[in-house]
């Protein structure tokens, strides 16, 4: 099994929240208002889930060793392609975040930000996925031995249970403190 198995089926994972949030947005459009739990919700699994444990492998891992590697200059563009395309989504989601929280407290302003954030990461995350499914993953794996591979793959699934564990251990951080727990 090829390291590039598991980012490939959380991509799908991806693909069905970004669904989602393009059925929200034109309910919201069409409304002129749009559920804040959703786009905490949204945002969230964008967070932690696309960026944080996804793209946390890719940069942490996967390209981690692919720097190693003297690589087509093809390779390395689309590298570094996609690791400004990661900062700009997190940058994207962290204003959404912001909106959010501004219409959470009245001002119907944000409601055009929360829109246009939406906007782009439904228009965003989809090319990002076909360019790293379609032009860089399967083609950079033959700059990794069988075994380089394995150690990959092994260290993916390490890196998923320590964000578990991470997970968790703040959560119970927060209940000693008597902090509240999202609803």
């Amino acid at each position: 099994m090829l390291p590039i198995g598991p980012l490939m089926i959380e991509h799908r994972l991806i693909e069905r929240m970004i669904k989602v949030m393009k059925h929200e947005l034109l309910r919201a459009e069409a409304q002129q208002k749009i559920n804040p739990r959703f786009i905490e919700t949204a945002t969230d699994f964008i967070r932690a889930y696309a960026d944080r444990c996804h793209h946390g492998k890719e940069e942490d891992i996967l390209f981690r060793e692919l720097k190693k590697k003297k690589v087509a200059a093809e390779h390395q563009t689309i590298m570094e392609e996609l690791l400004e395309e990661h900062e700009r989504g997190r940058q994207v989601t962290a204003r959404l975040v912001e909106a959010n929280s501004r219409y959470v407290k009245g001002d119907e302003r944000a409601l055009s930000e929360i829109f246009e954030c939406i906007r782009t990461l439904t228009g965003f995350y989809p090319k990002h996925i076909e360019k790293e499914d379609k032009n860089f993953f399967l083609p950079i794996m033959g700059y990794f031995s069988k075994e380089e591979k394995e150690a990959m793959l092994v260290e993916g699934y390490r890196f998923d249970a320590d964000l578990l564990h991470e997970e968790y251990q703040k959560i119970v951080k927060e209940v000693e403190r008597g902090l509240p727990l999202k609803p």
